[in-house]
């Protein structure tokens, strides 16, 4: 009786359809992938940015004046837009590689000139303040607690982000924090 039994449940075990396991991703990558199709929220919409900016270029180029570029041009485009340096333009005054914005004002200085920045706000102090949006690198330098390292760092967060929109995005700058931002507001601004 045994055997018979044994047969007959050996039997109802191979020839019975059974439901098969979901099978189990076997590695992150296939996590990942199985992760982002499970997501149902819809992403949020990114503001919509405009397809031109106008940047106002001055000093020595060869045709000063407000150009029309597309949005993500760089300082190179804008330069070139204006006719090029001029053979006494300081073109290392200039950060070649930042993303122009809208409204900026682009100003190429002589060799030997101290850049000129735009008229800017001023502190209660009476000293202009210090432009993080427009500020070179050596100007940066100028603002207590800023050395190279950190006056690179904003001009590389600037390039990468675009416009700061008010002082305290400097927070977010690596290497900026509370501390050095309170040491900074009073002598700042963002245009």
């Amino acid at each position: 009786m045994i055997p018979a039994a044994a047969a007959i449940a050996l039997a109802i075990y191979f020839f019975i359809p059974r439901e098969e396991p979901d099978p189990v991703p076997g590695t992150s990558l296939e996590l990942i992938q199985a992760d982002l199709s499970q997501q149902t929220e819809t992403p949020t919409q990114k503001e919509e940015l405009p397809e031109n900016v106008m940047v106002d270029i001055k000093g020595h180029v060869a045709k000063p004046g407000v150009y029309e570029l597309p949005n993500g041009a760089r300082a190179q485009e804008a330069i070139a837009a204006a006719g090029g340096f001029l053979p006494e333009a300081d073109s290392r005054a200039i950060n070649l590689a930042m993303k122009v914005a809208d409204e900026m004002v682009l100003y190429v200085p002589k060799t030997g000139e101290e850049a000129v920045l735009p008229p800017q706000a001023v502190a209660p102090s009476g000293e202009a303040l210090v432009d993080l949006n427009s500020a070179t690198e050596a100007q940066l330098m100028e603002l207590p607690g800023i050395g190279p390292s950190k006056a690179a760092a904003i001009i590389a967060y600037r390039t990468e982000n675009g416009k700061f929109a008010k002082i305290e995005d400097l927070t977010n700058v690596t290497g900026i924090g509370d501390k050095t931002f309170e040491q900074l507001k009073d002598g700042i601004t963002a245009k």
